[in-house]
């Protein structure tokens, strides 16, 4: 029987598949998939982990100061033009959940695109 890590090392390795269709404004567009076949048959499909973008390396486009029901959404709507981006949000202040960034009013928070974007 195949060890844990031997296993992960496999699923790593996996070459990659097509890129994924997901639409321009998702933080999934443009990565791969890799797919490797279960011992009984089955396939296993992944999306390969995105690397998030160092903030050092980005361009900053406003500085907001969280209001108390203050939401990612909505702010991502009003300085992206689009509600679903803000993962942007999250990128930019160096966390991976957007909804971690409104928790407590008077936060500030940097809104900012990777560098050449802007």
């Amino acid at each position: 029987m195949a060890s844990r890590q031997d296993a992960l090392a496999a699923l790593v390795a996996a070459p990659p598949q097509e890129q994924t269709r997901y639409p321009a404004n998702s933080r999934y567009f443009g990565l791969p998939a890799r797919v490797r076949r279960l011992p009984d048959g089955r396939e296993a499909t992944w999306l390969v982990p995105r690397v998030l973008p160092d903030p050092a390396q980005m361009t900053d486009l406003a500085v907001h100061t969280v209001a108390p029901l203050d939401r990612t959404d909505v702010l991502a709507a009003r300085y992206f033009g689009d509600p679903l981006a803000s993962w942007r949000i999250a990128d930019a202040n160096g966390r991976g959940l957007p909804e971690e960034l409104t928790r407590n009013p008077g936060t500030r928070l940097r809104i900012a695109v990777p560098d050449g974007m802007g």
